[in-house]
């Protein structure tokens, strides 16, 4: 029973779903931040009111509503940061390691893309030979030779 656990708790859709829930809830709370403590002040410019703190009072002092609070937005980037860098160290490196011991890869670099000449989509995979959105026949790439330079005709 826990066997079967670990195998669904480490398959890769399960992992990489809650990576990005994960940040997803973090960039929410950046985003929160923005609004909340730059964005609106801005709007709410109009009333007036004053505060302080580290930011700038756009209206009367003392009226919250008018105060950009750079201060706080800029708690709530650090926090970003740091929060990102746990999820980073504390879960995507340790599961790469164990997938990589199974074979896989996760997380790795992107595939290399083309350019379509027709449609000019431009996420097309490089060894397509027809591209996905408009049908047509794809040039080859040609491949590299000694020094790097392409060796083709």
């Amino acid at each position: 029973m826990l066997k079967g656990f670990k195998n669904f708790l480490m398959r890769g859709d399960v992992i990489v779903v809650a990576v990005g829930l994960i940040i997803a809830l973090a960039f929410s709370t950046l985003i929160v931040a923005f609004t909340d403590n730059v964005i609106n002040p801005i709007i709410a410019r109009a009333q007036g009111g004053t505060s302080a703190g580290l930011g700038w009072q756009l209206g009367q002092a003392g009226n919250k509503a008018t105060y950009l609070n750079v201060g706080a937005f800029i708690s709530a980037l650090i926090y970003f940061i740091i929060f990102m860098a746990v999820v980073y160290f504390l879960i995507v490196l340790p599961y790469k390691a164990i997938q990589s011991r199974r074979g896989m890869t996760v997380f790795g670099d992107p595939t290399p893309v083309k350019t379509c000449p027709a449609c000019l989509a431009a996420d097309i995979p490089e060894a397509a030979s027809k591209c996905r959105y408009c049908g047509t026949t794809q040039p080859t790439a040609p491949t590299a030779g000694p020094g790097g330079e392409p060796s083709g005709p």
